[in-house]
């Protein structure tokens, strides 16, 4: 079993969700600690230097620059910690199929195979003779992100196994909370001393992404007017017609069901309530600052026209932006881009430029000052039981990491930005 396939398999098993109803705390939940705790413990073991964990769950370390290469710039690799709440995610129990073809067979639950078919994800065409890691299908595997996690600590005792190996001082961060928005928030970036970084959170082996989703929440507050039904003619404002009513002016052609590519959405996530008052989540995203900023105020224009029919005061909208597009980071240093790219090339993965339908720690981290684009990790069908991912891909991706941490090790120039 290689080293990157030993960890993840471990790693998924430590349970670290967060808590999206306990954002306030960082992290939102205490499971996030134990994933830290062990995390740093074994960066002290393997080697690394100002291994570090905080209270709240932030785990930091340092791989020494190989010979030559020490004056040059710290380079970060970032990965989180925690697991989405989107599918079950506790007790995750991995293990790896032998793929033949036809449909992969994550598990079977209440009599039922939980199944992927080819035709849900072409790519699996590519891997039939392989060994495939999924769950068991009764929760998540956890790829996204311990994929990541893992795919890093591998490169990182491969380093200090090897000092030969050609790299600058490395800066390693596992962060929590990434899966509710906050994430890096918390990174204290000048005592993590990196120039510049890459999360590696993604999926299919070779996307590579420096542009996401500008990406804010929404919070629709309905208050209505409860008297007994019996009585109720002219005077009842039941929040629960009233909040559908407000879900029937969202666009519906505008739902992540219906979109894709460069197309932003409105995505309702979580209602809670009763007649009497009662509040509705939206999730709204855009790759463009003009469009994201019109979406905002599409929801504050429902909400007017509401207060009109039912009354001032009946509909509020609060609305917190989570996340910024990070392209507009990366001007000064094509070079992170132009290496990345090299670096999947290097080990025979053509790589694919995406904007990403979602956020990355880089999203916060790049519009702080540390540029950080994305790697991917090689898994697929994130948040969901049906997650899985290659062993091949694992592998291939901690060889990626070292073809572009190489590129580190000697003096960065900028030049035109190579996007392909």
């Amino acid at each position: 079993m290689s080293d990157v396939l030993e960890r993840f398999l471990r790693y998924v098993q430590v349970d670290s969700p967060s808590d999206q109803d306990n954002e306030e705390e960082v992290p939102s939940s205490p499971l996030e600690h134990g994933m830290a705790h062990l995390l740093a413990d074994e960066l002290s073991t393997m080697g690394c230097e100002d291994v570090s964990v905080d209270e709240h769950a932030y785990v930091l370390g340092t791989v020494p620059a190989s010979a030559g290469a020490e004056g040059l710039p710290a380079l970060c690799l970032c990965a989180h910690i925690d697991t989405t709440a989107d599918a079950p995610s506790l007790g995750v129990r991995p293990h790896v199929v032998r793929y033949e073809g036809g449909d992969l067979v994550a598990g079977v639950v209440d009599g039922q195979p939980v199944v992927t078919t080819p035709e849900q994800v072409p790519d699996l065409e590519g891997f039939v003779g392989q060994d495939i890691v999924c769950s068991d299908g009764t929760t998540l595997l956890g790829a996204d992100d311990k994929a990541g996690v893992a795919e890093i600590c591998a490169l990182a005792a491969r380093l200090l196994a090897d000092p030969s190996i050609p790299h600058p001082t490395l800066k390693l961060a596992f962060v929590p909370d990434e899966e509710i928005g906050h994430g890096a928030a918390l990174l204290d970036l000048e005592r993590l001393g990196a120039a510049w970084g890459y999360t590696v959170d993604g999926e299919a082996l070779g996307e590579f992404s420096y542009e996401t989703f500008n990406a804010a929440e929404a919070l629709v507050r309905v208050r209505g007017v409860m008297v007994h039904p019996g009585s109720a003619k002219d005077v009842m404002v039941n929040a629960i017609a009233v909040a559908s009513e407000f879900d029937r002016l969202v666009p519906v052609a505008e739902r992540p069901e219906h979109t894709s590519g460069r197309e932003g959405f409105y995505h309702p996530t979580v209602i809670r309530g009763t007649a009497a008052e009662l509040t509705l989540s939206y999730i709204v995203r855009d790759h463009e600052a003009r469009i994201f900023s019109q979406r905002q105020q599409a929801l504050c224009d429902i909400a007017t026209f509401l207060n009109k029919r039912y009354g001032e005061g009946t509909v509020t909208v609060t609305v917190r932006e989570q996340y910024r597009n990070m392209a507009e980071a990366f001007g000064d240093c094509p070079f992170l881009i132009g290496n990345a790219l090299a670096a999947n090339r290097e080990a025979g993965i053509e790589p694919q430029v995406i904007a990403v339908r979602g956020g990355t720690d880089g999203s916060q981290l790049s519009l702080r000052g540390l540029p950080c684009p994305n790697i991917a990790t090689g898994g697929y069908n994130a948040h969901s039981v049906r997650e899985f991912i290659p062993v091949s891909s694992l592998e291939t991706t901690v060889d990626i990491l070292q073809n572009l941490v190489a590129k580190f090790a000697v003096p960065q120039a900028a030049g035109p930005q190579a996007t392909r």
